[in-house]
Formats: structure tokens, sequence, C-alpha cells
């Protein structure tokens, strides 16, 4: 695909003409989902070109056995994949006999598929020329219901420039595989299929995990609003379908209504799943495709209300933001607290998991800010019911006495990833669960969640760090060996400063919350104790270590280390490197990456952003101005924390630049793989690139407080901001700062450092 394939528009993703070898790339970028089920934009009729097909329940998974050509102690059993769901789109299209396939047409002409972010209607327009030269014309539009969250809903048109024999067959199909596969395993069996009358169902239930699955569907097919009859149906072990016959006269218009989607054992008795599919049909079909359709449009205008940042002045900037931010809301809705956030979410099946340390370190600020506070707690909630499962990861890697080790990739809380320096050695994922309920607490006020579940998993996270680290007796310090930061091109390591840091911070912290706890609700933090058998003993070795643990650092070039060692690498920046080498992932062996200095994304920088009221600006700017040169962004993960520090630094156009990069990585395929599915958690540092980065904001002193510096492009951003329960409506211009908060009561923020108090509205030069 070429950069800038899509053009740009304020509220959609547009592509005009038709390129065979964009099919994929698209099939990503128009993807399409509610919270609990989602697609890649695949085409509803046959295509044999190359194409990635993909539907997914949420929460649906099987364990893959793990491929590895050395097995070690603790590794584990199995690498979770997200399962490729039985396609319920497909409509087999016949036209005099032959098979309506567009990578076999003589030409396709007006070709355009568009996704209509404001509304979440995916469609298509195209006409393709036939052999036999035969025009076809086809407009399809589609939707997954936000309202009804098992519900998808198709319709699709078809007209021919002559009279014309078609064949129009729905289909169900439960003949599919993953791509992601370790052993190449059938992931799926079928239970039952028929199909009756207009309508089809499909069982089928997941080898090994016991998930059951009813995908649906009803067909309906006019001409010129006339309903034709059903002719026939087919059902055979693992597809089901039903057939419509009919000579189409040139110039009309053939109509295909088909509702369809999944339900799932996990939401419903799995005797009751045919049931209850019948049971949507039923009330769907009471309503038009247009009637749906107003009920999409009114949902998605609530979530727009909220959740959408406005950009003036800049509308590639304007068109990445709305599409990063559409996509956050597809993933993941809040409402049901089994499901998180995976990295390619509904759009593809690369990491496998639901869910990573991406979740608290990126995604949750999205959510405290754009939804109510229940749904970043269910975020949190997820944790705490696995907490169990984190004790026990921690006991397979030998951890005693309740230390709790959170995996690096999971669906259930068991460890499912099986790189080893990822899975033993990336365990800074601890520190940003810990960090997630400390900036949870921050940002809402909500002081219940810590005596309630979080302090449970502080103290399981704290057991584990002073496990973790060791006591040097050359160094006279606490050290942590044989780690993976941020930073995956490093692998092994001693003294990673994130990793050190961040675990004496996690001892401080839960230190301090038992200590508060004791003093404020003695009765609360007895319950606890005893719940977590806990030792006032184990209170004075945390402190112990965590004053005493060793942060490397160069007092020569007055920055900390990113781990030791580092410095003895031979320090060319990436500036100087030959741009044919790059991504050097792609061009250079893993070893010559491992002995280089360069930095797969943001490491000792993720602790400054993290941690910056702790860090005076001056020693931030000096350890950017010496690791930013040597960072080759080949993470998605890396641009937006940059971004949101060169921000506070000053550094406008590098911030800018920064921003584009991780708001535009899957429109402009900077990684050239958004074939492979979307970048879904870095899109909420996108979102943070603009809200913490330009417009600086933060929580300070119990407040809201903002530092803005708008891009020169920008002429004012605007976007509102659930704080503490009320909501905030900010517009920034280049000389202008407006705050209304709802209600009556007065309000108190901090601008640039001073306090403003004001009731409902607030208007002040920059």
């Amino acid at each position: 695909m070429q950069l800038e394939h899509y053009p740009h528009h304020p509220w959609k993703i547009i592509e005009e003409g038709w390129l065979a070898e964009n099919v994929e790339s698209s099939e990503s970028i128009f993807s399409l989902g509610n919270g609990a089920m989602g697609q890649r934009a695949n085409f509803e009729e046959d295509y044999s070109g190359a194409t990635f097909q993909g539907s997914y329940v949420g929460g649906v998974y099987y364990p893959d056995k793990t491929k590895v050509g050395w097995w070690k102690n603790g590794y584990p059993e199995y690498f979770a994949k997200v399962l490729n769901a039985p396609n319920w789109i497909g409509i087999h299209i016949t036209i005099e006999g032959e098979n309506f396939d567009l990578a076999k047409a003589k030409e396709i002409k007006n070709y355009c598929r568009e996704l209509d972010m404001q509304t979440g209607l995916y469609s298509r327009d195209f006409t393709a020329v036939l052999d036999n030269g035969l025009e076809i014309t086809v407009n399809s539009k589609r939707f997954l219901s936000l309202v009804r969250p098992e519900l998808g809903v198709i319709d699709y048109s078809i007209k021919a420039n002559k009279d014309i024999q078609i064949g129009i067959i729905p289909y169900l199909d439960a003949v599919i595989s993953n791509q992601d596969s370790n052993w190449d395993d059938q992931f799926w069996a079928v239970d039952q299929a028929w199909a009756k009358g207009n309508q089809a169902y499909i069982e089928a239930h997941t080898l090994k995990t016991n998930f059951s699955v009813g995908t649906f569907m009803e067909a309906t097919v006019w001409d010129n609003n006339q309903a034709i009859a059903t002719q026939k149906t087919t059902t055979e072990d693992k597809k089901v379908s039903v057939s419509f016959d009919y000579q189409l006269t040139a110039g009309n218009t053939l109509r295909i209504a088909k509702l369809g989607g999944y339900i799932s054992s996990r939401n419903h008795p799995k005797e009751a799943l045919e049931q209850q599919a019948l049971k949507v049909l039923s009330e769907a079909k009471k309503h038009s495709f247009d009637a749906l359709y107003q009920e999409q449009k009114a949902a998605w205008k609530e979530v727009w209300k909220s959740g959408d940042i406005a950009i003036e002045g800049d509308v590639k900037a304007q068109q990445a933001i709305r599409f990063n931010i559409f996509q956050l809301n597809q993933t993941y809705t809040g409402e049901d607290a089994g499901l998180n956030i995976g990295p390619k979410g509904f759009t593809g099946e690369k990491y496998g998991g639901s869910t990573y340390w991406d979740t608290e370190a990126y995604c949750i600020p999205f959510y405290m800010a754009t939804k109510n506070q229940k749904v970043a707690r269910n975020l949190l909630t997820y944790r705490y019911l696995q907490l169990d499962r984190a004790i026990e990861n921690a006991e397979k890697l030998g951890f005693k006495k309740g230390a709790a080790l959170y995996p690096m990739v999971t669906m259930n809380g068991e460890e499912c990833h099986n790189e080893w320096e990822i899975t033993f050695e990336e365990i800074h994922r601890n520190s940003a669960i810990a960090f997630a309920i400390f900036n949870y607490t921050r940002y809402t006020g909500d002081h219940s969640y810590i005596p309630e579940m979080g302090l449970e998993v502080l103290i399981g996270i704290a057991r584990f760090w002073a496990q973790r680290a060791s006591y040097s007796s050359v160094k006279q310090q606490y050290v942590i060996l044989g780690v993976t930061g941020p930073n995956e091109y490093e692998n092994n390591v001693n003294n990673n400063w994130y990793t050190n840091y961040s675990a004496q911070w996690c001892l401080n912290y839960t230190a301090k919350i038992i200590e508060e706890l004791c003093d404020n609700s003695p009765e609360e933090a007895a319950r606890i104790e005893a719940k977590t058998a806990f030792e006032t003993t184990e209170l004075e070795q945390w402190k112990k270590t965590a004053a005493l643990m060793y942060l490397p650092e160069d007092k020569n070039l007055n920055v900390v280390l990113q781990q030791d060692g580092f410095l003895d690498k031979e320090m060319i920046k990436v500036a100087d490197l030959d741009p044919k080498e790059r991504p050097i992932n792609q061009h250079w062996s893993w070893d010559r990456i491992l002995r280089s200095p360069y930095i797969k994304q943001a490491d000792v920088l993720q602790g400054m952003y993290f941690f910056e009221d702790q860090f005076e600006e001056d020693t931030l700017r000096r350890n950017f101005d010496f690791y930013e040169p040597f960072t080759v962004h080949e993470s998605s993960l890396s641009p937006c924390v940059h971004s949101i520090l060169a921000a506070k630094l000053g550094k406008q156009d590098q911030a800018y630049a920064f921003y584009l990069r991780t708001a535009r990585l899957d429109l402009d395929d900077y990684n050239a793989e958004v074939e492979e599915g979307l970048h879904i958690t870095s899109m909420a540092g996108t979102w943070m690139s603009i809200v913490e980065g330009f417009a600086g904001m933060r929580v300070k002193e119990n407040m809201l407080s903002f530092r803005p510096a708008l891009p020169k492009a920008w002429e004012k951003i605007a976007f509102k901001i659930n704080f503490r329960n009320r909501i905030y409506t900010i517009s920034i211009g280049q000389g202008e700062f407006q705050c209304q908060v709802e209600g009556e009561e007065e309000t108190t923020l901090q601008l640039n450092g001073n306090k403003q108090v004001f009731k409902q509205e607030i208007r002040l030069d920059l």
C-alpha cells in the first residue's frame, strides 16, 4: 500500500479505485466492531483473490499448544489464539450460472468503499464488467449494532444493464481456520446446523476451552419492494444456506437484507443459544434496515458526544484522531468486565491473547476520561479477578508467599506467551498495573477501589518485587538481574532503570497505602491483612529494598542509564544509519540488534512519562535529548510517549511529527504490516498525545491542570473530559483557553501553573 492511500476527510475513510493489492490492507482499515464481536472488512460476495478472512467473538479463544524448539521450565503450556469464528456475512451470487467474483471481473469501475466513523456504517459501491459484457452494479452497506451487540446488519443491492438470471445464496460457513496457528489444529467442532425458510443457524464449540457459539442469519430479497420467496435450503456438515433464483429485469434493483451475528455461551446458557438467536432475529426483523441504522446513528452520536476531539485547521490530523477514537470504541465498550483490549482488537489474529500491559499503560487514561468511571474500574476489576492466577504464575517461577506476577499475555489470567525473553523477563508489566491503580484513584477520586480490590493486587505485586530484587554485596544495594525492559531490543539485561525505578515506586506506594488504611480504616486494613496473610515485617523489608534500590546513572553525561553497560555499545545515532537498513528488525540479525544501542520504544522515557512529577524538567530534557536519537520507534507504542514529552519540553515540531506517526500509523501503514490488523492499544496513546501532550492535561492537587502548546498547523482543538463525574468541555486556540463545566458548583483548575476559580465557564488568554 502507498502512503496517503486514503483521502483526508474529517469523518470518513474513503478508498477510491480498485487495486487488488490493497484488499487485505483495507480489510483491516475498514474493520467493524461493537465491543462484543467484530470483523474484518471482507466482501459479502465470493472473492478468490488474496484476502484475510476474519470474524471474532469477544472472549472466545483456543489454547494452542506452545511450539518451541527447546522447552524450559516455567514455559506456558499454550499460546491463546483469538479465533476466527464462523462467517455470517457471506452471500454467494451467480450471474447467468457463473460465480460473481471481483477477482475474475474483466474490469471494475467506480469502485469506492467508505467507512463513516460518525455512524459506524461501512459501505461499498462499484460496477463490475464481466467477460460477457454484462455490467453489474453493487451497493452494499453494513454495520454491527451498538444497541443490539449480538446483531449485525447488511443491506446489499445489485442491478444489471441487461436482463439476467441471478442466484442469491446467503449462507453461514463454519469451514474456517486461523492464519495464526501453531500446529494447524482444528479449533472448532460443529454441533448442529440447519436452514429453514429464510433462516439458518450453526452451533459450534471450541475444542479444549469448550466455548459454544451460535452463528445465525435471516435473509430477505426484494425486487423493487416485491419480496421474493426462498426456493431452496441447503444443509451441509459445516455450511448452511438459503437460495433465491430470479429473472432480474435490466435497470431493476434486487435488494438483499441479511441479519446475522453471534450468540455466545459466555453470556447465555449453552442449551439456550438457539432460542436466543431466534429471539435476536425476531426482535430485529420488526425494524427496517433504515430503522436499525437510525438506532446505530443515535448510539454513535452519544459516543462522539463525550469522546470526540475536534481539530480546526488540519484535516489530516483530524481524520487520524477520529479513526483512532472510533476503533477504540469499536473494540471495548466497558460493559463486560470479562473482556479487555487486545493489541489487534477485532481486526486480526496477530499476538494472540486479549490483555497486555498496554491496557494499563496506555488505554485506561482514554477510558477514564471519555466514559463514566465504571468502565475504567471494570478494567481494574478484570485484573483483580485474575489475582489468584497471577500468584500461580509467580509460583511456577519459584516465587512464594502470595507474590503475584501478572502475565505478559493472557485471556483468563494464566500466562500464555512463550518467548522466554518476554514471558520470564519483561516483568515491568507488574508495575504498570500498580501504576494504573494509582492513576485511577488520582483521576477519579474513587478511593473505594483500593480497599475493595486494589490493595490485594498491590500486596501481591510488592511481594514479587521484594523477592525478585537481590542484594548485591559489591554495590551494597538491591539489584534486579536478567530482565527485558520496555525496549525489547535489549534482552536479559541487568538493572534496567525503568524496571528498577518502577519496582522501587511500587514498594513505596504499597507501603504508603497500607499505612494510610491502617490509620483511616483499621478494620478494613485488618480484613485485608488477614486475607493476604500480611505480616508487618514485610512492610519494613519493602521500605528497605526500595531505599537501597540500585538505579544506574552516568554522572558525566548527567543522565540515567537504560541498564548496566548501555554506554559500552557503539553509540551511533539513528540519523547516521543507512536508510536502506531501516527498519532494523527487517534487515538485521537479532544478535546485531541486541548488541546495538537502538531502542524499540520509550524505556527510560517511559518511566519519566509515568513518574514525571518526580523529575525536574531539566532532567527530563537531558534524558530525552540523549535517548530519543537512539530510538528507532519500531513499536507502535513509541511515538505517542515521545510526542507527549516533546510537547512538554516545547519541542512542538518534533511533537507534531511524532503525533502524525502515532495517529496515522495504520492509515498510512508506516510499518508496512497493516494487512495483519490494526494497532488498537497504541491508538489510546494517540488520544494521550493530544490531551496530555498538546493540551498538557494532568491531575495536580486533586484538580485538572493544563499547559497548552498547540502545533502551528492547528487553529483550535476541542474535547470533553469526564473528571470525577463532571463533564469539562475544553477549547484551546492559539491564544485562548476556554472551559465549560456542567453544574452550578464552583470549579477550580490550573492553567499554566495558576489556579483559576469559576462557575460553569471561563475564558482566558494564553
